[in-house]
């Protein structure tokens, strides 16, 4: 529900955002007009004539006042002054008039007088402070904001709806131009715009307006510039939303591997450390030792409880492998009397560092299986860490018989690691040592 709630709440707000970008020059009209007035308000007295007439209106707005006087000259009225004086067709007029720049020094001998100030209309003084009416033109903004939103979010949602197949594919764009083409013209039709019929200008439908002024033209481009964005906006959210869901398919694949390959590695090496132990369990049995085969038992279970609580999980502290290594030690130790040494030489910095579960099993064991221990020659295995890298270190003392070694062990820790870490572990392999060298992870906290 979350996941359907969010792409449509971002399609609200762009389709918000793309009303007011096309709308935006209502949302300055206000801050213009009553800018634009109080300028004049504040302006000194004119420089033109004092005079009265009638005004009369042309369907586009534009006014004409005659004026009472012998010539009947006839002044200009725009038709911002108008809407903006709220003037209707007949009213009588006292004002001031003013002659454009254009015509200043020019060779027009007669200009077009234009209207400067109203100092009264219909005998009633006119207050500038009253043109200005707020309210009706914050309503005309706000519905023409909502419409174009409105278009514009069913448009993006027809967009940016996904093709569930390929086979689908045409038969959905055929359907989508179709609804597009459909929604644009009722767009156009039903399009909110200000109308100058009958003497006033208020807002109304495209289908009812005055085409001899410039309004459909305004709408025309309204409605194919959110055509256009929608379209464009919609094809960048669909590709995104494609390579979003390409990678989250991905890693979900790759997480799907990586848990089989690793529970596959996992029950790779449980059987071969249970072979292990129940071999040394044997032979303390067979030499009567209760007490140690009791001691053995005890490390034993630990070190099986460790693999069991630790199977499911990728990662472990270096401080709890140590004590998992040093319990398996211990069952090698009673094995081999004063023959295996360990000697773990770790800084307590580091205690808390992460690896892989189960790093060190494998190598104590190797150590033990491919070496041979003797009061002579006694093995010491050297675990430490240097710079964050752990080492685990031994001195070669080859047996006269070599055991078989499948390479399990060293396989599926390096097969670990890389899958858990994206790391690999460096292998030294030379005539007098072997050595194996894992870099840990510093825990996010460090």
């Amino acid at each position: 529900m979350r996941s359907v709630r969010q792409p449509v709440m971002i399609h609200i707000l762009v389709a918000v955002l793309l009303s007011l970008v096309i709308n935006f020059s209502y949302l300055l009209m206000p801050i213009i007009t009553e800018s634009g007035l109080g300028e004049r308000r504040m302006s000194s007295a004119p420089e033109g004539e004092h005079t009265s007439g009638v005004l009369s209106l042309d369907r586009d707005m534009h006014g004409y006042i005659v004026c009472d006087c012998v010539q009947r000259d006839s002044v200009y009225v725009s038709a911002w002054q108008v809407y903006s004086f709220k003037l209707q067709e007949g009213d009588h007029m006292t004002f001031t008039t003013r002659v454009p720049r254009e015509y200043d020094g020019g060779l027009m001998t007669k200009p077009r007088k234009r209207l400067e100030e109203v100092y009264s209309i219909n005998g009633v003084k006119f207050e500038f402070d009253a043109i200005y009416d707020r309210p009706s033109r914050t309503m005309e903004f706000v519905w023409q904001i909502i419409y174009y939103a409105m278009i514009s979010f069913l448009m993006i949602s027809i967009f940016a709806k996904g093709v569930q197949s390929e086979r689908k594919r045409r038969w959905v764009v055929v359907r989508r131009i179709v609804l597009l083409t459909l929604i644009t013209g009722l767009a156009i039709y039903l399009a909110p715009v200000m109308s100058f019929n009958e003497g006033e200008m208020k807002l109304d439908f495209f289908f009812r307006g005055n085409f001899r002024d410039n309004t459909y033209i305004i709408v025309l481009t309204k409605c194919l510039f959110t055509l256009v964005v929608t379209s464009l906006y919609a094809r960048i959210y669909t590709l995104m939303r494609q390579q979003q869901t390409i990678v989250v398919e991905n890693e979900r694949l790759k997480n799907e591997n990586l848990s089989t390959r690793y529970n596959m590695l996992m029950g790779q090496i449980n059987p071969h450390f249970f072979f292990n132990s129940l071999n040394s369990l044997a032979m303390l049995v067979r030499d009567g030792d209760s007490k140690r085969s009791l001691e053995y038992i005890d490390q034993l279970s630990y070190t099986f409880r460790y693999i069991i609580q630790n199977g499911k999980s990728s990662t472990t502290t270096l401080k709890e492998e140590l004590e998992f290594a040093e319990a398996y030690a211990y069952l090698f130790k009673i094995r081999y009397a004063d023959k295996l040494f360990f000697d773990f030489d770790i800084d307590e910095k580091y205690k808390e560092w992460t690896l892989p579960a189960l790093s060190l099993q494998p190598l104590i064991g190797n150590s033990v299986k491919h070496n041979s221990i003797t009061t002579k020659n006694p093995l010491h295995v050297a675990i430490r860490v240097v710079d964050g890298v752990l080492e685990v270190e031994n001195a070669k003392h080859p047996k006269l018989d070599v055991e078989p070694s499948t390479g399990i062990g060293l396989d599926n820790l390096r097969s670990r690691w890389q899958i858990i870490t994206g790391k690999d572990i460096e292998i030294i392999d030379e005539a007098e040592r072997f050595m194996v060298r894992m870099p840990l992870e510093k825990p996010n906290s460090l």
